[in-house]
């Protein structure tokens, strides 16, 4: 207990505050996976498909802030991104610190709220899931009764 009280004293008197969950920060580009809404790596920036997907649902990110990856390779999509938040009147964030990576499962875009979220499936690929069309859907195979299957073998 006075090891503690002793510890947090000195932090506090050399003016460096704990961070709370460290490893969490580094891989939500410094903010926490419980206010994250939507999750990008740099492999799926690199996607045009999945960039396309984002530019389309921008609409629903507007009250959050985008933070991008800056040490992305750069291209289209970034440039095309800070425009339409630009323009769209969303708050974005380049982040450049020591939480960017670049490596292809690193994270390379991020949509936060301010306050904890807790969204279960955070992942491009599965918020925005493609649509099934009617054809695709297949009717369930209809199953034979048991006494069907008794009384008509060699049917």
């Amino acid at each position: 207990m006075t090891e503690d009280l002793s510890k947090r004293v000195q932090q506090a008197a050399s003016g460096v505050t704990p961070q709370t969950k460290p490893d969490e920060r580094r891989r939500y580009l410094g903010s926490l996976r419980e206010r994250v809404l939507l999750r990008m790596t740099v492999a799926q920036v690199a996607d045009p498909k999945l960039d396309t997907l984002f530019l389309k649902n921008i609409d629903d990110f507007k009250g959050y802030t985008v933070l991008i990856n800056g040490k992305m390779p750069q291209n289209d999509f970034i440039s095309k991104l800070m425009g339409k938040c630009s323009q769209d009147d969303i708050k974005f964030t380049l982040i450049n610190d020591e939480t960017a990576k670049n490596e292809p499962d690193a994270t390379g875009i991020l949509v936060v709220s301010k306050t904890a979220i807790n969204r279960y499936r955070i992942d491009i690929q599965q918020v925005y899931a493609p649509t099934v069309t009617p054809n695709a859907i297949q009717e369930p195979k209809k199953k034979k009764s048991f006494w069907s299957k008794l009384f008509n073998r060699g049917k």
